[in-house]
């Protein structure tokens, strides 16, 4: 490897593991923030905050959104996509966080690439090899212990509603994963687009439930902030890069397995939650399944744009 590929992959590495670092303490921020506004006022703040600084970054950055940019087919797929994030994804997300222990609705959450494999076998028509359908029935096998806390015999669910809640979320990611992939806009640009799309919907949604907007706390607030910089907009932007910087996107985007795991540390250090085993072992199950999964697959690794 030469001088310069050594010092970008060295770059690259260092955007990721900053990328990993800010999306692990997203659910302890989520669950804090919940503590001083409602799980829909939660999302419209925070989706607020990203776009301004989105857009900020955005139109400092190399190639700015124009008015050129704007054609009918870019506004309606954006629109596709701010349907189901952040309005969809977020708000039921946003709600299993309120319904759930922090650690439960995180680790539920990281399902999505076992429902992206579904949807390709489903919908691509794509073969699927016997030690694939086995990565999957380990991933499952995961969700049933952090679901029934580890008595899988007895299928005791303690919160149905908020367990669902959060397995939901992870196919609404899927699905706008799938839209995500087949639109070649460039990035920033088109997140911000998605984002101001979705404002517009939870703002509909407001309106329908009839839901007055009201300012938060200056916690809740700093809680939002904290969501709409290192969730929704900043830290893609830093991933980008760690992608961009890599000789191979493999060799940052398995980073990405770490960050369930610091997560726990996280929720367990700011929130207060005791981190049980059936958890931690849960969680091990997915990502053992899902990084099985995707070492038998002839696919191109899924995971290059997401926590």
């Amino acid at each position: 490897m030469s001088t310069n590929s050594f010092v970008k992959q060295k770059k690259a590495y260092v955007y990721a593991l900053f990328a990993i670092l800010f999306w692990s303490t997203i659910s302890s921020a989520f669950k804090i923030t919940l503590r001083y506004v409602s799980f829909d006022e939660l999302l419209l703040w925070s989706v607020i905050f990203a776009i301004v600084v989105l857009g900020m970054i955005n139109q400092t950055g190399k190639n700015p959104l124009r008015k050129a940019d704007l054609s009918k087919r870019s506004l309606m797929s954006s629109a596709t996509m701010g349907f189901f994030n952040p309005f969809l994804y977020y708000l039921v997300l946003s709600k299993a966080y309120d319904l759930l222990e922090a650690q439960e609705a995180m680790s539920l959450n990281y399902i999505w690439p076992v429902v992206l494999v579904l949807f390709s076998i489903i919908f691509l028509k794509q073969k699927i090899k016997w030690i694939a359908i086995c990565a999957l029935f380990i991933s499952f096998f995961g969700i049933l212990v952090i679901i029934t806390d580890g008595n899988i015999t007895k299928l005791n669910f303690h919160n149905p509603l908020g367990i669902s809640l959060a397995l939901g979320s992870a196919l609404f990611w899927a699905t706008y994963w799938i839209l995500n992939m087949i639109d070649k806009r460039e990035d920033t640009g088109k997140i911000l687009l998605n984002l101001t799309f979705g404002l517009i919907f939870i703002l509909l949604y407001f309106l329908l439930t009839d839901r007055k907007v009201s300012i938060p706390s200056v916690k809740g607030l700093a809680g939002c902030l904290y969501i709409g910089i290192f969730e929704m907009s900043i830290t893609f932007v830093v991933w980008l890069r760690a992608l961009n910087f890599s000789k191979d996107t493999a060799k940052v985007s398995n980073l990405v397995y770490f960050s369930p795991f610091l997560a726990l540390f996280w929720i367990r250090l700011t929130v207060g939650e005791s981190i049980r085993l059936s958890t931690v072992a849960g969680l091990a199950f997915i990502i053992f399944g899902i990084v099985l999964q995707q070492i038998f697959s002839r696919r191109k690794n899924i995971i290059t744009n997401r926590k």
